[in-house]
């Protein structure tokens, strides 16, 4: 039996390899450190470059088919993106929020693949929709990430 620590709250953030090009904006998603969060809107504004995606995505366990089956991502933004190797501010928006929602669950689960399963599995607080699903847009997010919440208070879901 695990003993519960007293005033924690969250698990522990996921720890990334240091020289990780992804850990930056990985890293800022879960921060409370607002010039971590303010350079994450810069390079959002920006547009992510597609290396990062890919990299982003191969430390967040998530292969880069996924982003395009779960919607994430359209297929042909995909391609048009791979051309120019680089995302519109707007779909990089939409991948930082998948993103950040994949780095809570995994907070919150502990463990990528666990997070990965529990976003993929439809639920009933959701009235049977799966929280991948609900990810296109903020407000789906916004339901996601509370229940993620009430997980990690051990509310009743």
């Amino acid at each position: 039996m695990v003993k519960k620590q007293r005033g924690v709250a969250q698990p522990s953030a996921p720890r990334y390899q240091a020289g990780s090009r992804a850990a930056q904006p990985l890293k800022a998603w879960l921060s409370p450190d607002i010039e971590r969060r303010l350079a994450l809107v810069e390079q959002i504004r920006e547009g992510f470059s597609f290396d990062l995606v890919g990299t982003l995505a191969k430390q967040a366990g998530v292969a880069l088919e996924e982003l395009i089956a779960f919607d994430i991502i359209p297929r042909r933004t995909w391609s048009h993106s791979k051309q120019h190797a680089r995302f519109t501010p707007t779909q990089s928006a939409r991948l930082a929020r998948f993103f950040r929602i994949q780095q809570r669950a995994r907070s919150t689960f502990g463990a990528k693949n666990k997070a990965m399963q529990w976003l993929k599995r439809p639920t009933r607080p959701l009235h049977g929709n799966a929280p991948i699903a609900l990810l296109d847009t903020e407000e789906g997010a916004r339901l996601v990430e509370e229940l993620l919440t009430r997980i990690d208070h051990g509310i009743a879901a």
